[in-house]
């Protein structure tokens, strides 16, 4: 399966009708096999605009397109062959074990009451090995950790071979060692990948383009390096940010402050 280009046209949406937006009209374009990174302060509106993007909240207004089809056009079956999701929210109390979660993945592109066959089933031994959760495999999902059912879910991600992969938070829940797996495999796969982040430095390395959220509203979409400027990172995030100069790599790093009145 190879990357899909993905349209952002004039979406908007709030819990109701006549409520108010949580995500004001938003615009983007992706090339098939970008990386893009939404980035904002808490509330700025990124999870509103991934569960648009994977389908789970129809927007108010505007569309969401892959490879120029509207995903509204699509059925259920055929938007999950093409966009996955991992999200923040962690299932707790499944019963299943990690390998039968991964398994899950595979159900999109079964017909009728198929069982899996020997093509799911190395794909699915494939996305636990990538995952390092061979040992864990056999395991209830409830017994594990935080840390391991994020990489259950990244796994079944990767089992459902989309063409657009959608992370909310990607590396929460993860020590130091599944952090680094996770963003190493965000830049070798061969997908367009939308996620949100926290860590603007992570997304000046990770990411090729970046939208910027505050309050609900884009102030700014494009390269990272034009968009997160010091002047507009510091009015967004109301703090003083300044980009200094490794010494050692020479590249720039973004540092963070409190504004005067705080200290």
């Amino acid at each position: 399966m190879s990357a899909a280009s993905l349209s952002v046209d004039n979406v908007s949406w709030a819990p109701r009708r006549r409520a108010p937006l949580l995500l004001h009209k938003t615009t983007f374009d992706l090339e098939a096999g970008q990386v893009l990174g939404v980035v904002g302060p808490n509330g700025a509106g990124k999870t509103t605009l991934l569960r648009m993007i994977y389908g789970y909240n129809q927007p108010q207004t505007g569309e969401v397109r892959i490879d120029g089809v509207s995903l509204r056009a699509l059925g259920m079956k055929e938007a999950a062959r093409k966009v996955a999701a991992v999200l923040q929210e962690q299932p707790t109390d499944f019963a299943l074990t990690a390998r039968e979660i991964v398994a899950l993945g595979r159900v999109p592109h079964r017909r009728g009451f198929a069982t899996p066959g020997k093509h799911d089933t190395q794909i699915i031994e494939d996305a636990l090995e990538r995952m390092d959760l061979r040992g864990f495999a056999d395991r209830s999902l409830s017994t594990l950790s935080g840390g391991e059912r994020q990489r259950v879910m990244v796994a079944r991600a990767l089992a459902q071979e989309p063409q657009i992969l959608v992370l909310d938070e990607p590396t929460n829940h993860l020590d130091i060692r599944h952090q680094l797996e996770v963003l190493h495999l965000i830049c070798d796969l061969d997908l367009t990948i939308v996620t949100s982040l926290h860590d603007l430095n992570l997304a000046v390395d990770l990411c090729d383009r970046v939208l910027l959220l505050q309050d609900g509203y884009p102030r700014g979409f494009g390269p990272p390096a034009d968009v997160l400027q010091d002047d507009l990172i510091s009015d967004t995030f109301l703090v003083r940010a300044q980009h200094e100069q490794l010494s050692l790599s020479r590249k720039q790093h973004l540092t963070f402050h409190l504004p005067t009145h705080f200290n």
